[in-house]
Parts: C-alpha cells; structure tokens; sequence
C-alpha cells in the first residue's frame, strides 16, 4: 500500500490527526485544496480538553506566546437608549477556575496559527506526507475490504493512492460523507452573524457578551491587542447595512461600549467583515468500511458555544488514538473503527443540543424572554451544582447531564439552595472523562 491512513483536508481537525498518527509511525498522507487556507472565518477558542490535547502533542508551548487566555466569560444583560450610556441590568460571569485541572481556562488563538503550528509538529515525522493543492476526486474500492484506493488530483493530474483508511476531515461539504452515504440532518436559525477583528480598548480585558432584549455582540480578547467580535443580526439584513456603509456598524458598537470609539472605526472595508449563516447538522454514522468522518464533516453546531473546532479536534483525538492503537496490535479490521463512533457520537450530539439551547436563548426578542433569561443567568452562575455542570459541559473535561431536579433550579426552586450546596472537587472529578472513558478498547 501506498499509505496506512489517508487525510482529506488539511485544517485543524485533520492536522491533529495527522501528528497523532505520525508521532506512533503510521504511515499518512494529508491533502489540502487551499495552499493558503479559506476565507471563512473559522474558530478561535480554544476549551480546556483541547488545550489538553494539543498539550499532548507537544503543540500548546509553541502555541501559549500566541494566544490570549481566557479565565471567565462575562455576560452583561443591558438597555440601551438612545444618547445615554448602556445601563447594566444583570452582570453574571463563568469562572473556568471551578475546574480542578491544569486546563482551568480557555484561550483565544489566530487559527491560521494553530494549524500552522500543527502543520510544523506534523512535518517533525518522516511518516507524514501533504500534499497541496491536492484535492479528493473519488474513493474506489479495493482489491478487498483491507484497501482503499482514494482518486487525487495533484497540479492537474489524477493519482491513484491505495490506502488502508480515508478519513474525510474537509469540512460540511464531505466527498467522504457522501461515499460512506451517512445521511445528513440540518437546521438553520432566525439569525445571522457578522464576525470582524479590530483592535481593542485597553479596557477590554476579558471575553464579554452584551444583549439586549433584541441585539447580541460578543468581544473575545485576541493576543497583539486585538479583539474577535461577532454581532447578531437579523436574516436579510446583511444586504442592507453593505449598502448602508460601515457607519450603522460602528455605531451599533458604540451603543454597546462607547469606549469602542477609535478601535472598531478602523475597520477599513467591509471586505474584512464575514458573514456567518449558522446551521447545526448531525450525520447518520461516522464510519463505513475503510472510511470515516470527523468535524464539521460530522457535525456542525451552532457557534454560539465556540465549540466547532474544539469538537473537530476531539475527535481527532479520540480517533488518532484508536488508529494508533489498531496499527501497533496489528488489528486493522475495519470495523474496529466503530469505536470511534461510540465514543463520540453520543458527545458530539450532546455538545451539538447545548449549542442551540445557547442559540435559543438569544433567538426570542421581547422585553419579557429577557427577564427570563437574566433569572436563569443568575442561578446558572450561583448555584454551584448548575455553574460547574455548564462549565464542564462546555470544556470538553467531561459530561455531566441536566436531569429534572436542575431544571427548576435555573428559577431559584427550592429558594436558598445555592447558598446551601456544595459541590467538592472529589465529585466534580468523577465526571471527568478518565482515559477509558475516551479509549475504552484499549481493555478490550
């Protein structure tokens, strides 16, 4: 064979894979189809289990001098009038620190700069290869269920290259989703996104969300005194405010920080201004015979929870360990990969139903939907029990569930408990995923 494992996309998901089959020497070949990577804004926040694992692969050092850290998350609930400063009318926050690990934050890295740092880990081992601009043009089957022959066009010529395993990690529109015929589910929301990066004030220190009972912006701190903005806006709109100029966008900033004035404004163009359409998506399965799927070929959330990338490199991890395992015991039927499977489909779909409740949280406008959401907001962030369980739920550290005694406590039932509960980091840790929980046939 000309490879163990193909990769089909070159981005974070799949570079992570890639070091982690090549730090165990298994031979693997990475195609990329942009030699500079896209123009889509792609993610920047980087959650605990991620900083764990890149930390594993000797990554996160390189990685740490270029990256903002992150140790809460600042919700301000605010109204805003016309010519007056935002009144604050609730201000919660979400304390990292509660997770009794090493990884107790989160971190703010340029994308660009962690795959390209994931790229130079890769290239360290002589058993990794990338090709770019390479691009899948089909699978065809082998002489048997062993082989895998994947169709490449490389500089305009078509190369067969036989393979063990394909795994597709290019992204929603998957040729390899579409090969392994996994069925797709997808639904969109009734708002949109624009996502730009400016310099930010001095004052702006920390991830911030602001909103009002219609509006939503969210400020995540970039290393090089830089902030990631993203601003709900209604579907249909974005045609409108081009038309209108970079003005409306500036003042819209304004209402929310008036310290803004000076740093957002020196956005030039509205070429550096992204759209973002969101969609959330589940597939059928994730493996088929030689082939599997990982990231947004898998499943795509809403971005509200800044887990898109982070999912795409658990599952890189997860699977890297499982091929990894699979070529050192000479066990390379391909249905061992349905470990991998059952190991991440149930967490990405439950990561995925967090996301859109986040969504759905910002997606009903009304005066009255606001209240409700500042109540929730307080309990979530004083309440022990619900404050740890969101912020492990997110990390990606563990999984712990909401089950019917937590719902009423997101509306102060029974009154006084929060300053009654608590929650000791013996029990926080039993809901930790331990290793088996992540590489459960290794005691197979």
């Amino acid at each position: 064979m000309d490879y163990d494992v193909v990769i089909i996309g070159g981005g974070v998901g799949g570079l992570t894979l890639a070091v982690k089959l090549a730090r165990c020497g298994v031979n693997l070949l990475v195609i990329e189809k942009d030699v500079k990577g896209g123009l889509v804004y792609k993610g920047e926040l980087l959650q605990p289990k991620s900083l764990q694992i890149l930390d594993e692969v000797d990554v996160l050092d390189k990685l740490l001098p270029h990256s903002y850290e992150l140790d809460k998350i600042h919700t301000y609930e605010v109204e805003l009038k016309s010519g007056e400063a935002p009144e604050t009318l609730y201000h919660s926050r979400l304390n990292y620190d509660w997770l009794p690990t090493k990884y107790n934050h989160a971190r703010m890295a340029p994308h660009e700069k962690i795959r390209n740092l994931l790229l130079e880990k890769a290239n360290d081992y002589p058993s990794f290869d990338y090709w770019t601009p390479a691009k899948l043009v089909r699978i065809k089957e082998g002489r048997d269920h062993s082989e895998q022959i994947a169709v490449i066009n490389q500089d305009g010529e078509e190369r067969e290259v036989k393979t063990r395993f394909i795994v597709g990690a290019e992204g929603r529109i998957s040729p390899v989703r579409k090969a392994m015929d996994s069925t797709l589910h997808s639904m969109q929301y009734n708002h949109h996104f624009l996502t730009v990066t400016f310099p930010r004030p001095p004052s702006l220190t920390e991830a911030t969300i602001l909103a009002t009972r219609n509006h939503f912006v969210g400020l995540f701190p970039l290393p090089d005194d830089q902030v990631r903005s993203v601003y709900m806006i209604e579907p249909g709109r974005y045609k409108e405010m081009r038309k209108e100029g970079l003005e409306p966008v500036f003042q819209a900033y304004y209402d929310f920080m008036p310290e803004m004035r000076g740093y957002v404004d020196q956005i030039k163009k509205w070429k550096e201004i992204q759209l973002m359409i969101p969609i959330r998506h589940n597939t059928s399965h994730y493996v088929d015979k030689g082939m599997a799927i990982l990231g947004d070929a898998a499943h795509s959330v809403h971005p509200m929870a800044g887990e898109g990338m982070n999912m795409a490199i658990q599952d890189a991890d997860v699977l890297g360990e499982l091929l990894c395992w699979m070529f050192t015991n000479n066990r390379t039927d391909p249905q061992m990969l349905g470990w991998y499977e059952r190991v991440r489909k149930p967490r990405s779909e439950f990561v995925s139903g967090l996301s859109h409740q986040s969504a759905l949280v910002y997606s009903f406008r009304s005066r009255a939907w606001q209240k409700i959401r500042m109540k929730a907001l307080k309990h979530l962030e004083n309440h022990p029990r619900l404050h740890f369980k969101h912020l492990l739920n997110i990390s990606g550290m563990g999984m712990w569930p909401m089950n019917l005694l937590d719902w009423p406590r997101h509306i102060g039932f029974p009154p006084g408990e929060s300053s009654r509960y608590t929650l000791s980091d013996e029990t926080k840790m039993r809901h930790f995923f331990a290793r088996e929980d992540d590489y459960p046939w290794e005691k197979r």
